[in-house]
């Protein structure tokens, strides 16, 4: 156990507490869903990070020790797809081990594509991760292939889901992007299978992240629109979020079989209370998901392990670069006429 004591009160310059780390352990993924990896952009000849360019699973819990230090509570692995990163489960048990200064063990959650998990489920809660956020596209198999980009079946994501039920990390969500003119069609399935079953099922406006997913505005469907398609259906009652930073607006159904999330990230932007910070895949961190650059903290990390065990230097450059935030692009975008250039893509730095 690592009792860390919080030797900051790190706002940013909105004043906005660092409450939650997000951390892509890995550029890869055996997917190549078209609102984040499009096979055209990452195809075979695609160059991905080579594995000395990867943070070690060391040097990953140096940073998060240091952002618990500073204030963040709930610590989030994503990618790429985490579980192709090999011995993720020792990475979980590393970082199941930090408490804040109250005690308290940090929440430690995951997202993931689902296709891997069936098989590793039970490692995942023995190593202590606590909740998974899974991604679901689409049930109908035409469809999901068209939105994942591959040939893999939507049963088996649903394997991996029952899995993640079956031992106990719960309550799943599942996240489906919904694209207009492909998969809007399957709101109403996803969430009559879902009913009853203790997932929470989450809609997600499709985003303007990186350079490669072909973004037009005319192709998002709003959060308004898939609240009415639920609601015609299965009456929905608003219910009041966990916390002031949460992302997600939280609908619960009038019969009381469940509840539903809508992540409005175009149409009602949450960029007033975002509390998070994101570390890329080989060490850099980034204050938004639509940033342009980060700061590289490999450099650091790799000269504190050869020749010092002072842990300050890495935290005054988290704390700087958090304190320096200024980060709202949702509530600009509707400002900006072309997007910036070099926008780091989803893949990297996490969803």
């Amino acid at each position: 156990m690592h009792n860390l004591h919080r030797v900051v009160s790190c706002l940013d310059n909105l004043q906005r507490p660092l409450c939650d780390l997000r951390i892509s352990v890995t550029d890869r993924c055996n997917l190549r869903c078209t609102y984040c990896m499009p096979g055209e952009a990452f195809g075979r000849d695609f160059v991905f990070l080579r594995h000395a360019e990867l943070l070690s699973f060391e040097e990953i819990v140096c940073v998060a020790q240091q952002c618990v230090a500073l204030g963040a509570r709930k610590i989030r692995l994503s990618g790429g797809e985490p579980l192709l990163r090999h011995g993720v489960e020792r990475l979980v048990e590393m970082l199941a081990g930090l408490h804040g200064d109250d005690g308290k063990p940090i929440e430690l959650a995951m997202t993931s594509n689902g296709t891997l998990l069936a098989k590793k489920a039970r490692s995942l809660k023995d190593a202590g991760l606590m909740r998974l956020n899974i991604s679901l596209d689409a049930l109908d198999e035409n469809i999901f292939h068209r939105m994942s980009g591959s040939s893999v079946p939507p049963g088996t994501v649903l394997e991996g889901i029952a899995a993640a039920q079956s031992v106990g990390l719960t309550p799943v969500k599942v996240n489906a992007v919904v694209k207009r003119g492909i998969n809007e069609g399957e709101i109403l399935p996803l969430v009559r299978h879902f009913r009853h079953s203790g997932v929470i099922m989450r809609f997600i406006e499709y985003m303007d992240v990186g350079n490669t997913n072909g973004w037009r505005l005319d192709d998002v469907v709003t959060s308004s629109e898939t609240l009415a398609r639920i609601n015609r259906e299965y009456p929905l009652t608003p219910i009041e979020p966990h916390a002031t930073n949460e992302v997600a607006q939280r609908w619960a159904f009038q019969d009381g079989s469940g509840e539903i999330g809508v992540i409005s990230s175009v149409t009602r932007a949450f960029c007033h209370t975002c509390s998070r910070l994101r570390l890329s895949t080989d060490g850099k961190l980034y204050t938004c998901l639509f940033a342009t650059e980060g700061v590289d903290l490999r450099a650091l990390l790799r000269t504190k392990f050869t020749h010092s065990d002072d842990d300050a230097a890495l935290r005054q450059r988290i704390a700087a670069t958090w304190h320096c935030r200024t980060d709202r692009y949702s509530q600009l975008r509707h400002e900006m006429t072309e997007k910036p250039p070099g926008r780091i893509e989803m893949s990297y730095i996490g969803g």
